[in-house]
């Protein structure tokens, strides 16, 4: 039976890292390739996809201090990194069947289109995923913050974050075993835990533009197709009154 999805229009955001596999740094080919293919299934569907993926597998300019560089310019260099990212998993998708174009919050000149909401809502609309770079082209703000900024620009359904656990937890299940995990929190909730799954500009912008966020467990495949088709996997922030 052909499945059918319940989310039209979505944003996926990914980590850096996640690209990275297990080894912690650069690009993995057989990542990408995984990560292309699910990205088919959900495209072949119907669904129409925009990405913000990270630059942590290749440098985090929140770390500029360990570089002796101030901060304005480390976050330009993780610009630069996640433009890599993208280009490189822009590559993977169209080997894949899959068309795909990356829009750069920085002008990149010949190697990439600058990015517009416009532009990227007439892409969608023809079906390409939108792999959307270079963060929001300013300093001193997360990709999180960048993936929830451009949801909202082109009015997707959800933004989906996939990460390495399987949800929120009110604490790390990595080092803590009886960690709990939440099915579902409200904007205000996540923002009064503070559980840094996501940085707190991200969770406001989201609030303040009724912006549905699921966290899931990127690294099992098949994850994003259930989440895309209805299954309840992950963790749902909403307002309150949301079912």
């Amino acid at each position: 039976m052909l499945l059918k999805p319940v989310y039209q229009r979505i944003l996926l955001k990914i980590s850096g890292e996640a690209l990275a596999g297990g080894t912690g740094f650069g690009i993995m080919p057989n990542v990408i390739r995984g990560l292309a293919a699910e990205l088919k299934e959900i495209t072949d569907m119907g669904v129409q996809t925009a990405m913000v993926i990270g630059g942590g597998n290749i440098f985090r300019g929140i770390r500029a201090d360990d570089y002796g560089l101030d901060r304005v310019s480390a976050d330009h260099i993780g610009m630069l990194a996640t433009l890599m990212n993208s280009m490189a998993f822009r590559g993977a998708l169209l080997n894949h069947g899959v068309p795909a174009v990356v829009l750069s919050a920085i002008p990149i000149g010949a190697m990439v289109e600058p990015y517009n909401a416009e532009k990227a809502v007439g892409y969608l609309d023809e079906g390409k995923v939108v792999v959307m770079a270079a963060g929001t082209g300013n300093p001193f703000f997360t990709t999180d913050t960048a993936a929830a900024l451009r949801a909202l620009e082109v009015r997707a359904d959800a933004l989906f974050k996939g990460t390495k656990v399987d949800g929120i937890y009110d604490s790390d299940p990595v080092t803590n075993p009886a960690a709990r995990r939440f099915n579902r929190l409200t904007y205000d909730q996540a923002l009064r835990l503070n559980l840094k799954v996501m940085d707190t500009t991200a969770i406001s912008l989201a609030k303040d533009g009724d912006l549905r966020v699921v966290v899931f467990d990127l690294t099992t495949p098949g994850n994003l197709v259930k989440i895309i088709t209805g299954s309840d996997i992950g963790t749902v922030v909403r307002r309150e009154e949301s079912d």
